[in-house]
């Protein structure tokens, strides 16, 4: 071998080189970018866990809730013989002691018939004690009671029965519809 021959025989294995190097250069930046991605992840998902983590610390509003009607009922009223229309829900000697307030949401159909509904427990002892709740609304609208409020009952251990009345003498109109959904009990 001459010298030429050796000087392209070192300059073949230079530019070899030098093009698996650039090579390798350009597959860093796809694993990099990919790093990079899921390092946001992982802090956005940390950053997350801890925002819920902060807020139920914080005493967060959370409640446990049992729900006796997860459908809406209708209380069709029309005051010529009946002086009231009730739908009750039979608790069974259900165990109340254990939650603090009752839920429900309540509508009515008509916007000029000003209506209140009466809602009652029965226990069995012969308690029974009412909470009126006034000019029920056209939309849909939730409410929620205290227990306490209802300081008819003593012993709330085993409940016996759960009524939503309208009454002929809290209802202008004679006629009309009341719906009551999503009643619940929350501790």
């Amino acid at each position: 071998m001459d010298k030429k021959d050796i000087y392209e025989h070192l300059a073949k294995i230079y530019l070899e080189a030098s093009s698996r190097k650039k090579k390798k250069t350009t597959i860093y930046p796809k694993y990099l970018k990919k790093l990079s991605f899921l390092s946001l992840i992982f802090v956005f998902v940390s950053a997350a866990t801890l925002f819920v983590n902060s807020r139920l610390k914080k005493g967060a509003p959370s409640q446990i809730e049992l729900v006796l009607l997860s459908s809406a009922v209708k209380i069709n009223f029309h005051f010529d013989p009946a002086r009231k229309e009730t739908y009750a829900i039979n608790l069974n000697k259900l165990n109340l002691s254990r939650f603090r307030a009752l839920g429900f949401s309540v509508k009515k159909t008509s916007t000029q018939n000003p209506v209140a509904l009466r809602v009652e427990f029965g226990s069995p002892y012969k308690e029974q004690s009412a909470v009126y709740f006034r000019d029920i609304p056209a939309k849909w609208k939730d409410y929620k009671v205290d227990l306490a409020e209802f300081n008819g009952i003593s012993d709330w251990s085993e409940m016996r029965s759960l009524l939503f009345a309208v009454e002929e003498w809290n209802a202008k109109d004679k006629k009309g519809v009341v719906y009551i959904d999503n009643v619940r009990f929350i501790r």
